[in-house]
């Protein structure tokens, strides 16, 4: 009991440790941006936020829109149909030294590939495909873990009732593991809506003539990237409206996360085993 005790009251400190920086940067972001929320830092001047906000969304939806099927594809394959072997262990130990490469990596090689060797320039589809490289391996790892968690008993019953391995991955291991899944993509989600460097190279720029993105191939404005621009390169912006765009930066990923949060909670309690 003691050694138990002991063992809890470590990860209560641990916790602490997490949460409580977190908590401080959340308060000190309120206390010093709420009083710069106004409806003109909004709609108007080069700083508006409105744009911004629209762009970093559209960023956001893209990214999921490409690396949602792939990850899920790639964790399905991994998990249900790829045999234990040297190539396996290979290609689950590259998702992990991948998941750790700094993102201005990712960025750069978003510049070469997308931008540069592809022809789509800094657009939106050239930020949300190099974003995609960079959750990819969240995704993955994400969803593999979720499919292992699926009882393997659903899985006997569905193939002793006649059904094809891929009909049962379709129709009983997919949908159980989907809540796990969409889990990762939150992750996934949050982790792209507040990088600055891949789309510093590829996508975004802090003024344009028409701040909102027509298709798939233009640049967009997005909060990362305006933030970043307000905090190094011009000192005679307003303090309180640099406190003000990382307040709404962060409750548009709250906000995104919030929606996603809502939606596994529904398919949590469709889906009970």
């Amino acid at each position: 009991r003691v050694a138990q005790r002991l063992a809890f009251g470590l990860l209560y400190a641990c916790m602490i440790m997490v949460a409580l920086p977190v908590l401080l940067i959340v308060v000190l972001m309120v206390v010093k941006g709420l009083g710069g929320l106004n409806l003109d830092l909004f709609l108007r001047g080069s700083q508006a936020l409105l744009p911004s906000i629209i762009g970093t969304i559209c960023l956001v939806t893209l990214t999921g829109v490409i690396c949602a099927p792939l990850g899920i594809a790639a964790a399905v394959y991994l998990s249900e149909y790829a045999r234990k072997g040297p190539l396996v262990r290979l290609v689950r130990l590259s998702i992990v030294n991948l998941a750790g490469v700094p993102s201005v990596v990712y960025g750069l090689f978003g510049l070469a590939l997308f931008v540069m060797l592809m022809k789509f320039g800094r657009s939106l589809v050239a930020g949300s495909a190099t974003l995609a490289l960079l959750v990819l391996p969240l995704v993955v790892s994400a969803s593999e873990e979720a499919l292992r968690q699926v009882p393997q008993r659903l899985r006997d019953a569905s193939m002793g009732l006649g059904a094809t391995r891929w009909q049962t991955v379709r129709r009983v291991v997919l949908p159980n593991a989907l809540p796990g899944i969409i889990t990762g993509l939150i992750l996934a989600i949050s982790r792209a809506a507040g990088e600055t460097a891949p789309i510093l190279f590829t996508a975004a720029f802090f003024s344009l003539t028409d701040p909102y993105p027509n298709s798939v191939f233009d640049p967009v404005l997005a909060l990362p990237y305006q933030l970043f621009v307000m905090s190094t390169e011009m000192p005679d912006v307003p303090i309180e409206n640099k406190w003000a765009t990382a307040l709404v930066l962060v409750v548009v990923v709250l906000g995104l996360n919030l929606g996603a949060i809502i939606y596994r909670a529904r398919l949590r309690r469709r889906h009970r085993w």
